[in-house]
C-alpha cells in the first residue's frame, strides 16, 4: 500500500487514515496540559489516535521575589537561556504583571531551543542563539564556543519541582554552564508538580488490559510522575516506551525502563511523532487481535 511519508504530516490531510502510519495505533502522552495540545495534532497528522493522560502540571507561582527581582534589573544580566517554553511564558507573563513590554528582555541576548525561539520572535524578541543541537546541553555547547562568554552572567528561568524527584536537566544545565566559566542566577519561574494517579483510573486500566500501544514521555518529569501512578512493570510491559530525546532517554534508563523509541528530531512534537511512527510501520496494533 502506498503509506504516507510519515514526516510529511501535511500532505496527509486527504489521505484515507488507514493509509497513515500510525493507523489504529493508541499513543498514550504524558506531556502536560501546556505542551499536548501540539503533540496530539502530530499523532492524529499521521493517523494515530493519541489519549492524554498528563501526569504533571506546569502552573504559576505563588511568590515570584527572585524572578522579578532579575527582571528589574535585566541590565545585568548577559544572557538569558531559555530551556523550555514554560520559562518563556512565565518571564513574559511576570514582564506584564511588572508593566514591562516584552521587548524589555532585549537588553540581554537570548538562548532558546528549537521551536521555543519561535515563541520569542512572535512578541518581538531578538533570538542570539538557537543551537543545532535543541537540547540544554547544545545551549551550553553554543555559548561556550562564542567569544566573550567566559564571565558572562546568565539568568536560567527554572522550575519549582514538587511531589518528585528533580530531573537532572537542570542542574547539570546549570553547572555546565558554570564549568564553562559562566556566572549563572538560577530563577524559579513556574512550578512542575507531579499529578495524583487517581484521576486517572479509565487511562491506567488501559493501559493494564494492553490496548495501549505506546506511552510517549517529552521530560524527565513525566517519566517519574507515571512510576508512581502505576503498580508493577507488567502493568504497562507491552507498551513502547517512547522518548522525547536522549536525554529523556537517558533518565528513564536510570528508572528502569527501555525505550524503544529514541526521537532524533527532539526540536519539535513533530519530530516525536515521526520517530514513533517510524517504530510502527508494518507492524500490527497490539490490540488488533
Amino acid at each position: 500500500m502506498d503509506t504516507q511519508p510519515v514526516s510529511d504530516p501535511d500532505r496527509a490531510i486527504l489521505r484515507p487514515a488507514e493509509e497513515l502510519p500510525l493507523f489504529g495505533r493508541r499513543v498514550l502522552l504524558t506531556a502536560p496540559r501546556t505542551y499536548a495540545p501540539r503533540f496530539v495534532a502530530a499523532v492524529m497528522a499521521r493517523g494515530g489516535l493519541p489519549i492524554l493522560m498528563p501526569t504533571i502540571e506546569t502552573t504559576l507561582l505563588d511568590d515570584y521575589a527572585t524572578l522579578d527581582a532579575c527582571l528589574r534589573r535585566l541590565a545585568s544580566f548577559d544572557w538569558i537561556a531559555f530551556t523550555s517554553r514554560n520559562g518563556i511564558e512565565a518571564l513574559l507573563y511576570r514582564c506584564e504583571q511588572l508593566g514591562l513590554p516584552p521587548t524589555a528582555l532585549n537588553a540581554c541576548r537570548l538562548a532558546a531551543i528549537g521551536k521555543d525561539a519561535e515563541r520569542l520572535a512572535e512578541v518581538g524578541l531578538r533570538v542570539d542563539l538557537t543551537p543545532l543541537e535543541p537540547s540544554p546541553g547544545g545551549i551550553v555547547s553554543a555559548l561556550a564556543a562564542l567569544d566573550a562568554t567566559s564571565g558572562a552572567a546568565v539568568l536560567v528561568p527554572a522550575p519549582l519541582v514538587e511531589g518528585v524527584p528533580e530531573p537532572d536537566v537542570v542542574p547539570t544545565f546549570v553547572a555546565d554552564l558554570q564549568r564553562s566559566g559562566m556566572r549563572v542566577t538560577r530563577a524559579p519561574a513556574y512550578r512542575t508538580r507531579a499529578l495524583d494517579g487517581a484521576r486517572y483510573a479509565p487511562e491506567l486500566a488501559l493501559i493494564r488490559q494492553g490496548v495501549i500501544d505506546a506511552l510517549a514521555f517529552s521530560s524527565a518529569a513525566e517519566i517519574a510522575s507515571f512510576l508512581a501512578m502505576v503498580n508493577t512493570p507488567e502493568d504497562y510491559g507491552h507498551c513502547a516506551i517512547c522518548c522525547f530525546g536522549p536525554y529523556t532517554a537517558a533518565h528513564a534508563r536510570r528508572l528502569g525502563l527501555s525505550p524503544a523509541v529514541v526521537a532524533e528530531d527532539f526540536g519539535s512534537f513533530d519530530g516525536f511523532a515521526t520517530a514513533i511512527a517510524r517504530h510502527f510501520m508494518g507492524a500490527k496494533p497490539a490490540h488488533s487481535g
